[in-house]
């Protein structure tokens, strides 16, 4: 927001030798946070007044003229100018030799210098508004326009600075947005000049009082939904002309980012711009038995100022007049067809208080943020309609006195009260971290509209002012902070926190999840993702899920997803569907947290809350089945050991993962036989849903908050043999049914190492069987073995195969 110092100082005096540097630092330490401090003329720093002497034709140019120039020196300059307003006396805004303009108004300032133009001398540049900055308070029908200052200012003097002129000895002020957001009152130049009144002890100037002129004719208002608009007046207005506004009345609007347009227009955003409080004047022709505030209907359609066609909603708030037909998006802007014309003689002034949280999400649908919305989100106090409506009538009073009320009307469904905290000085003191007396306290809130009385022994009771009454200022805790601020965060002594460093805490859960991490992305190669908690339906129903049973947004960022995910599977199927357009192989996890249904009700407000978990999922894609599960499977065996967590085993004991392969799935279970998590092919049902004709995936998911932490990972020490190790391979013929985990088991004793080399199945091996190939290693500690002892263990090795697994060798 920008705000006049100039504007401020007509309701406040200030300090006469303070600083923009200081009067930024004072206002950033105290109030809200200011980005930048500008004089306005600045933008036009070199400029001068010029009258023209002479005006000639260009002898080599038709769209030329050589202008001879007063610009207070000692003789006249030659510009060339090809402006088409020219004539002989014209007071002209004159860029002489040295100074910047933007050429044509583009790009960047550039110096003017003598030259030149078809061989004629132009000593400077006389300008159109567009090339000084100034085409939104001297606005021109095309750049060929110069600026005629012989209108406005037929006593400008040749050689004046162009600044003076107009009067640009201005600070403006850039706050910054968001530390207004929860100060609602300081969205009008009159509570900026509050705060300033109460931080330099200055007076704060009352404003006009709203009085209507007696007998006037009753307007008809009515609102229908009072929760959405809690007041509304109207003031009919009669013999107005649409003329411009007066130029000190221009220059303010403009020096704070708005155009001015027409008086009535002008005056209405000027009494915005001073209060905060948006107005909006409706031609009284087009307003037809008074006015009705309602909500429009379904498909109804209004077009507004600015051009855009709206397909209104059920729950946007509509001006209309007394036959229903919508005038204007209440809060956001009028209707084109309905607000001040050229032609306008009579006025409809509307002043009004909205719901803050209606407008702002009728603004946000429509994507229409204008200066009245940005105020009436930030949720208004009623009484300001008085100081709108006081100025208002004061100003069109001063500026047209040939206007005249005759009629007003209005609906005052709910009033903003003031309200009443209670506070103790001790606690006041102990947040404050500093001595504090009542009398200061009482003191420090007074400039600022707080009434304080003191019980004269611990409790303060304060009377919060109606403009800081509407959520700001709700609690101790803000009493608190006001006191703090207007005694200047600055002026607060650092002391630093005692610290007693003691033993440290280990987290080994958080110490095992990152080591998880690790393991996967460094030593495994997945790639860690991070997916959005709302999924689209179809990958909740590729991997088997129902949407209907999980936890639905109430405002979803589209219609299909509108579901959290009660698993980590569907936004990993995503994310394998979208990069295998671009991979054939890769590896992805994710950690993260799910959300299911309960049935445990919140103390406070008895909502039913979610329960959340952390899941771990992995994928991995490939062009073979078998190679991306058993590759999955290696990963998922090494995990305890890398991870630091319990140990766990694979079987398939249990129901199977609705997404997975009817034969390539195993459950995850520890120790205790519990199941923490699952893993498997997905299904060719799953696979089509998702569009993956040729990669293969195999994915796991595992309850990270059943894994048992532990301080470190189980490391064994195995000493290097003392003798040579025999490595030998060794294929048997055994059931299909047999695993290789049951191999491992009838082995493992018997060997000092073994590995797992393949598997056949074919025409050389009888149905209902297979070949299992695997490499052991055999060894003693107490000598190299012999040929003839090696041969005896792989025949203890074979027997025990035999008896145990009914194996054959191949």
């Amino acid at each position: 927001m920008r705000v006049s110092l100039n504007w401020i100082r007509q309701y406040t005096d200030l300090p006469p030798n303070l600083s923009p540097e200081d009067l930024a630092y004072d206002l950033t330490m105290r109030t809200v946070e200011v980005e930048s401090v500008t004089r306005t003329a600045d933008l036009v720093q070199g400029i001068l007044v010029g009258r023209i002497d002479s005006v000639r034709p260009h002898p080599r140019a038709d769209l030329l003229r050589i202008c001879m120039v007063d610009i207070g020196r000692d003789r006249l300059y030659q510009i060339v100018c090809g402006g088409t307003n020219l004539y002989e006396d014209e007071r002209v805004a004159v860029a002489p030799p040295g100074s910047f303009v933007r050429w044509h108004g583009q790009g960047e300032p550039v110096e003017l210098k003598a030259t030149k133009l078809r061989g004629e001398l132009s000593e400077g540049m006389i300008c159109s508004s567009q090339e000084i900055n100034l085409e939104e308070l001297l606005p021109a029908e095309d750049d060929r326009i110069i600026v005629d200052l012989s209108t406005l200012f037929p006593q400008a003097q040749a050689g004046q600075a162009l600044a003076d002129l107009l009067g640009l000895d201005d600070l403006i002020i850039e706050i910054d947005n968001k530390s207004l957001t929860n100060r609602p009152d300081l969205w009008g130049h009159y509570g900026i000049a509050r705060e300033l009144a109460a931080i330099y002890g200055g007076t704060l100037a009352p404003l006009p009082p709203f009085q209507l002129p007696e007998g006037l004719d009753s307007y008809p208002v009515r609102i229908a939904d009072t929760d959405r608009c809690r007041r509304y007046d109207a003031v009919v207005f009669d013999g107005i002309e649409t003329t411009p506004s007066p130029f000190w009345m221009q220059r303010l609007i403009w020096s704070v980012g708005m155009r001015p347009i027409n008086l009535p227009v002008d005056v209405t955003n000027y009494v915005m711009l001073a209060t905060g409080q948006p107005t909006h004047a409706f031609d009284r022709d087009h307003v037809e038995e008074g006015i009705r505030v309602r909500l429009a209907l379904q498909d109804e359609t209004l077009e507004l100022l600015d051009g855009h066609q709206l397909q209104l909603a059920p729950s946007d708030l509509l001006i209309c007049d007394g036959k229903d037909k919508p005038i204007g998006l209440a809060g956001v802007m009028g209707g084109a067809r309905d607000s001040i014309l050229p032609s306008t003689s009579a006025m409809v002034l509307e002043v009004a208080n909205f719901e803050a949280i209606g407008i702002r999400k009728t603004a946000a649908r429509h994507q229409l943020r204008t200066e009245a919305s940005s105020r009436f989100e930030k949720a208004i106090d009623t009484p300001r309609c008085d100081q709108a409506l006081g100025l208002m009538v004061s100003l069109m009073a001063d500026l047209q006195p040939q206007a005249r009320i005759v009629a007003a009307g209005h609906q005052r469904a709910q009033e903003t009260r003031p309200i009443s905290l209670e506070v103790s000085l001790d606690f006041l003191k102990v947040r404050a971290g500093r001595a504090l007396d009542a009398d200061q306290i009482i003191h420090t809130l007074a400039p600022l509209g707080f009434e304080t009385r003191f019980d004269g022994q611990d409790k303060l009771t304060v009377e919060v002012p109606v403009w800081r009454a509407t959520g700001d200022v709700s609690i101790k805790d803000d009493i608190l902070e006001e006191v703090c601020r207007m005694i200047g965060y600055d002026q607060f002594e650092f002391v630093p926190p005692s610290i007693k460093l003691e033993k440290p805490v280990r987290q080994l859960d958080f110490e095992s999840e990152r080591a998880i991490r690790e393991y996967l992305a460094l030593a495994a190669g997945l790639q860690e993702i991070f997916t959005y908690p709302w999924i689209a339906d179809k990958y909740i129903q590729a991997a088997g899920g129902d949407p209907d049973r999980l936890l639905r947004l109430a405002t979803p960022p589209s219609p299909d997803h509108a579901c959290l995910r009660g698993s980590l599977i569907p936004g990993l199927l995503e994310a394998v569907s979208h990069n295998t357009r671009y991979y054939d192989e890769f590896g992805l996890f994710e950690l993260a947290q799910v959300f299911t249904r309960t049935d445990t009700k919140e103390e406070a407000g008895g909502e039913a809350l979610p329960r959340q978990r952390r899941l771990l999922a992995l994928a991995l894609t490939g062009p073979e089945s078998e190679q991306v599960f058993r590759t999955l499977k290696g990963i998922l065996a090494a995990l305890p050991r890398m991870g630091r967590v319990g140990d766990w085993t694979f079987d398939q004991t249990g129901d199977k993962p609705a997404w997975a392969d009817k034969q390539a799935w195993l459950l995850l279970k520890n120790k205790d036989q519990e199941t923490v998590g699952r893993m498997g092919l997905i299904s060719p049902e799953t696979a089509s849903d998702l569009g993956l004709r040729q990669n293969r995936v195999a994915v796991a998911e595992i309850e990270i908050e059943q894994l048992i932490p532990l301080p470190s990972r189980d490391n064994r020490f195995v000493p290097v043999p003392h003798f040579p190790l025999v490595e030998q391979d060794l294929s048997i013929v055994v059931d299909e049914a047999v695993s290789w985990s049951k191999i491992e088991e009838a082995v493992s004793s018997q060997v000092r190492r073994l590995e797992f080399v393949e598997e056949y199945r074919g025409s050389q091996v009888a149905p209902g069987k297979k070949s299992v190939m695997f490499r052991f290693w055999l060894g003693s500690d107490e000598k190299t073995l012999t040929s003839e002892e090696i041969d005896q263990l792989r025949e203890r090795l074979l027997k025990k195969l035999k008896f145990v697994l009914n194996a054959e060798l191949r």
